[in-house]
């Protein structure tokens, strides 16, 4: 008697969770759709009406942990922030050769010359369509900023640019820094600067055009 008395509990058990499993499901789907903002849509919550937020100032968007590498194609940290204790210093490790140059032309044109402008004044489109203007290489405090300054820059990140290091290679990093070098001498040279050879060629070509 006992028996089937126990039977019949656990098959009325067994029938109110098959009756209240659509209910379970309900609640599970209502969490999935709880209320929350759609990209870009409005908010009467915040003074400015955007549900979006802007960035900290002065931040770096970042990711770490073991779930970085499927959220922001980043693997943590450890893969673009320079251990310390081996942050480069000093002047540029490489031969300023015109390959160089040209392959540091090439990398700046691709990743920096968005914000920073083609001759390096920060005023490049991204700046030109609202984006915060970064600072001119040709400011006295960058033109006498270190080599390993910009290198590092580019390697961790600096004010609201976030680490370019999961994206340019160490070498092309300083080929970057020698053209950054190349535009602030573009940009700041006097006659003093010009070899006296190249400027009695451009005077003798002149006056080639002048004659014919």
């Amino acid at each position: 008697m006992c028996l089937k008395r126990g039977r019949l509990v656990v098959l009325v058990v067994v029938a109110g969770v098959i009756a209240f499993s659509p209910g379970c499901e309900n609640v599970m789907q209502n969490m999935y759709d709880q209320p929350k903002y759609k990209p870009l849509s409005k908010s009467d919550f915040f003074s400015d009406g955007q549900s979006a937020r802007s960035l900290v100032p002065e931040t770096v968007i970042f990711s770490s942990g073991s779930f970085a590498g499927s959220s922001s194609g980043r693997e943590g940290k450890a893969a673009f922030y320079l251990p310390k204790g081996k942050i480069p210093s000093g002047e540029i490790p490489l031969p300023i050769t015109v390959k160089l140059l040209k392959r540091g032309q090439e990398r700046f044109n691709i990743y920096c010359a968005p914000c920073h402008g083609q001759a390096g004044h920060g005023d490049g489109m991204i700046v030109r369509r609202g984006f915060p203007s970064p600072p001119s290489y040709h400011s006295a405090r960058l033109r006498d900023a270190p080599d390993a300054h910009f290198y590092n820059v580019m390697t961790q990140g600096f004010g609201r640019m976030f680490s370019y290091a999961a994206r340019v290679e160490p070498q092309d990093r300083w080929a970057i820094v020698a053209y950054i070098r190349a535009l602030q001498l573009s940009q700041n040279a006097t006659l003093k600067d010009i070899p006296e050879e190249t400027i009695q060629r451009q005077l003798e070509k002149k006056n080639d055009n002048q004659k014919g």
